[in-house]
Protein backbone atom coordinates (compact mmCIF):
# COMPACT_ATOMS: atom_id res chain seq x y z
CA UNK A 1 0.00 0.00 0.00
CA UNK A 2 1.36 3.45 -0.69
CA UNK A 3 1.82 5.96 1.88
CA UNK A 4 -0.50 8.59 1.21
CA UNK A 5 -3.20 5.99 1.05
CA UNK A 6 -1.99 4.26 4.31
CA UNK A 7 -2.25 7.72 6.00
CA UNK A 8 -6.16 8.17 4.64
CA UNK A 9 -7.00 5.22 5.84
CA UNK A 10 -5.78 5.79 9.11
CA UNK A 11 -7.07 9.35 9.12
CA UNK A 12 -10.45 7.97 8.09
CA UNK A 13 -10.53 5.15 10.85
CA UNK A 14 -9.61 7.58 14.15
CA UNK A 15 -12.13 9.89 12.75
CA UNK A 16 -15.81 10.28 15.21
CA UNK A 17 -18.83 9.64 13.41
CA UNK A 18 -19.69 13.57 13.01
CA UNK A 19 -16.59 13.98 11.76
CA UNK A 20 -17.13 11.19 8.78
CA UNK A 21 -20.71 12.64 8.30
CA UNK A 22 -18.86 16.66 7.82
CA UNK A 23 -16.18 14.71 5.68
CA UNK A 24 -19.11 13.33 3.69
CA UNK A 25 -20.90 16.93 3.37
CA UNK A 26 -17.46 18.11 2.33
CA UNK A 27 -17.19 15.51 -0.16
CA UNK A 28 -20.92 16.01 -1.94
CA UNK A 29 -20.15 19.83 -1.75
CA UNK A 30 -17.16 19.63 -3.18
CA UNK A 31 -18.49 16.88 -6.56
CA UNK A 32 -21.59 19.42 -6.75
CA UNK A 33 -19.31 22.39 -7.40
CA UNK A 34 -17.32 20.45 -9.59
CA UNK A 35 -20.57 19.39 -11.76
CA UNK A 36 -21.27 23.10 -11.85
CA UNK A 37 -17.83 23.75 -13.42
CA UNK A 38 -18.04 20.63 -15.99
CA UNK A 39 -21.36 21.78 -16.75
CA UNK A 40 -20.45 25.18 -17.79
CA UNK A 41 -17.39 23.76 -19.87
CA UNK A 42 -19.82 21.13 -21.90
CA UNK A 43 -18.16 17.83 -20.11
CA UNK A 44 -20.82 16.51 -19.93
CA UNK A 45 -19.43 12.73 -18.72
CA UNK A 46 -17.36 14.38 -15.80
CA UNK A 47 -20.52 16.19 -14.65
CA UNK A 48 -22.11 12.67 -14.60
CA UNK A 49 -19.38 11.72 -13.04
CA UNK A 50 -19.44 14.06 -10.09
CA UNK A 51 -23.36 14.12 -9.90
CA UNK A 52 -22.87 9.91 -9.26
CA UNK A 53 -20.93 10.24 -6.55
CA UNK A 54 -23.15 13.05 -5.10
CA UNK A 55 -25.80 10.69 -5.49
CA UNK A 56 -23.50 8.31 -4.13
CA UNK A 57 -22.59 10.08 -0.88
CA UNK A 58 -26.34 10.96 -0.17
CA UNK A 59 -27.27 7.61 0.00
CA UNK A 60 -24.89 7.10 2.15
CA UNK A 61 -25.60 9.09 4.70
CA UNK A 62 -28.72 8.02 4.37
CA UNK A 63 -28.38 4.39 4.94
CA UNK A 64 -26.27 5.68 8.15
CA UNK A 65 -29.41 7.02 10.12
CA UNK A 66 -30.82 5.37 12.64
CA UNK A 67 -34.23 5.66 12.55
CA UNK A 68 -34.86 5.00 15.80
CA UNK A 69 -34.23 8.42 17.14
CA UNK A 70 -37.72 9.36 15.18
CA UNK A 71 -38.35 12.70 14.40
CA UNK A 72 -34.77 13.95 13.48
CA UNK A 73 -34.44 10.67 11.85
CA UNK A 74 -37.13 10.85 9.67
CA UNK A 75 -36.78 14.83 8.56
CA UNK A 76 -32.88 13.96 7.62
CA UNK A 77 -34.60 10.75 5.44
CA UNK A 78 -36.51 13.12 4.08
CA UNK A 79 -34.08 15.86 3.14
CA UNK A 80 -31.46 13.51 1.56
CA UNK A 81 -34.50 12.08 -0.36
CA UNK A 82 -34.75 15.31 -1.41
CA UNK A 83 -31.30 15.55 -2.30
CA UNK A 84 -30.73 12.67 -4.43
CA UNK A 85 -34.03 13.24 -6.85
CA UNK A 86 -32.44 16.56 -7.18
CA UNK A 87 -29.32 15.21 -8.28
CA UNK A 88 -30.76 12.88 -10.18
CA UNK A 89 -32.74 15.33 -12.13
CA UNK A 90 -30.13 17.88 -12.50
CA UNK A 91 -27.74 15.37 -14.29
CA UNK A 92 -30.70 14.44 -16.70
CA UNK A 93 -31.07 17.14 -17.93
CA UNK A 94 -27.38 18.71 -16.97
CA UNK A 95 -28.96 21.96 -14.93
CA UNK A 96 -26.73 23.50 -13.15
CA UNK A 97 -29.12 25.75 -11.87
CA UNK A 98 -30.31 22.74 -9.91
CA UNK A 99 -27.10 21.78 -8.37
CA UNK A 100 -26.26 25.59 -7.04
CA UNK A 101 -29.64 25.39 -5.39
CA UNK A 102 -29.03 22.43 -3.68
CA UNK A 103 -25.25 23.82 -2.63
CA UNK A 104 -26.16 25.75 0.39
CA UNK A 105 -28.56 23.45 1.87
CA UNK A 106 -25.51 20.91 1.79
CA UNK A 107 -23.56 23.45 3.53
CA UNK A 108 -26.50 24.43 5.87
CA UNK A 109 -26.71 21.06 7.03
CA UNK A 110 -23.02 20.60 7.13
CA UNK A 111 -22.67 23.57 9.45
CA UNK A 112 -25.56 21.80 11.68
CA UNK A 113 -22.86 18.79 12.34
CA UNK A 114 -19.89 20.85 12.64
CA UNK A 115 -22.05 22.94 15.44
CA UNK A 116 -22.80 19.10 16.98
CA UNK A 117 -18.75 17.94 16.83
CA UNK A 118 -18.07 20.86 18.93
CA UNK A 119 -20.43 19.66 21.42
CA UNK A 120 -19.44 17.93 25.13
CA UNK A 121 -19.72 14.23 24.05
CA UNK A 122 -23.69 13.18 24.86
CA UNK A 123 -25.11 16.68 25.44
CA UNK A 124 -27.36 16.99 22.37
CA UNK A 125 -29.25 14.38 23.89
CA UNK A 126 -28.37 12.09 20.95
CA UNK A 127 -25.40 9.57 20.05
CA UNK A 128 -24.71 9.72 16.63
CA UNK A 129 -23.52 6.26 15.35
CA UNK A 130 -22.46 4.99 11.92
CA UNK A 131 -24.21 1.62 11.29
Amino acid sequence: MNPYASYKQQSVMTMTPVEIIVKLYDECEMNLHRAVHFIDVKDYANAHNALDKSGEIVNALRSALDMSVGEISENLDSLYDFFFKQIVHADMKKDKEIITQLIPQISELKSAFVQISKLPKGSSGYELEIV
